[in-house]
């Protein structure tokens, strides 16, 4: 639901994906003052490209008085550590290139978008963005993206812990979950193997960090409805718009 009338702060929210790019302008509340927009990741994708790509989708929305950013990779402070969809030559699957692996690493995406759109800009995973927003706030919970690739992020009593990229730790057979369990995997092997593997996952998940409640969000979170324990909750993949406001209700760095 839109709301029609502007409440400030305006924070304006992105989601940076491997295959698309969404933005929409959240009021004071966190509600949205608009639909979302949303372009193609578009490939090879140096930094100045997505910082010039995001300002472009930005442009034809309303106003607004600071910036959050949801970005598939290791954080810090506003800083690019990893970046794995975008040091590739054409996108997720892709061969690494060494030049895009030189410019994203320690690439100061926070400032750049700053300087570019005139605003703050405070920069996160993309998946702790969307468990700010769906979580209870209460004992350890976990939250699992399942889109272009894997996400991953763990709160406790509400406070994210420090992001790790399990995504990319050894699930089965060579293979990371980002590779068994990310889209190229999905339609390459269809949604019955590709739930029992996420079933697998889960339960190496549960064992590793034991959870109190788990949270699958992402592109192809639908595929498990119905397929899943009830005690697992399915989230929306507008989580990861709706969470950029949480973004800045943590300590700033």
């Amino acid at each position: 639901m839109v709301t029609a009338t502007k409440r400030r702060p305006a924070t304006l929210a992105i989601d940076v994906g491997g295959t698309g790019l969404k933005a929409s302008v959240l009021d004071a509340a966190g509600k949205l003052m608009t639909e979302r927009v949303r372009v193609r990741t578009a490939y090879p994708c140096p930094p100045e490209r997505l910082v010039d790509t995001l300002a472009t989708l930005a442009a034809p929305l309303p106003a607004v008085d600071r910036v959050s950013i949801g970005f598939p990779g290791v954080i810090r402070k506003g800083i690019v550590l990893t970046a794995p969809d975008f040091v590739t030559r054409s996108g997720p699957e892709s061969a690494v290139a060494k030049k895009l692996l030189a410019a994203w690493t320690g690439f100061d995406l926070a400032s750049a978008m700053a300087t570019r759109l005139g605003h703050q800009v405070r920069v996160a995973n993309d998946a702790d963005i969307q468990g700010l927003e769906v979580v209870s706030g209460s004992g350890v919970e976990f939250v699992v993206t399942l889109g272009t690739g894997v996400g991953t992020a763990l709160l406790v009593d509400g406070i994210l812990a420090s992001h790790l990229e399990l995504a990319h730790h050894p699930f089965r057979k060579g293979d990371t979950y980002d590779e068994q369990l990310g889209n190229a995997a999905f339609m390459r092997i269809g949604a019955k193997k590709w739930r029992r593997r996420v079933h697998k996952a889960i339960a190496n998940f549960h064992v590793l960090i034991n959870y109190d409640r788990l949270y699958i969000g992402g592109g192809n979170a639908q595929v498990l409805d119905g397929h899943v324990d009830p005690s697992v909750t399915i989230v929306g993949n507008i989580a990861g718009i709706l969470g950029g406001i949480k973004l800045w209700d943590l300590p700033e760095g």
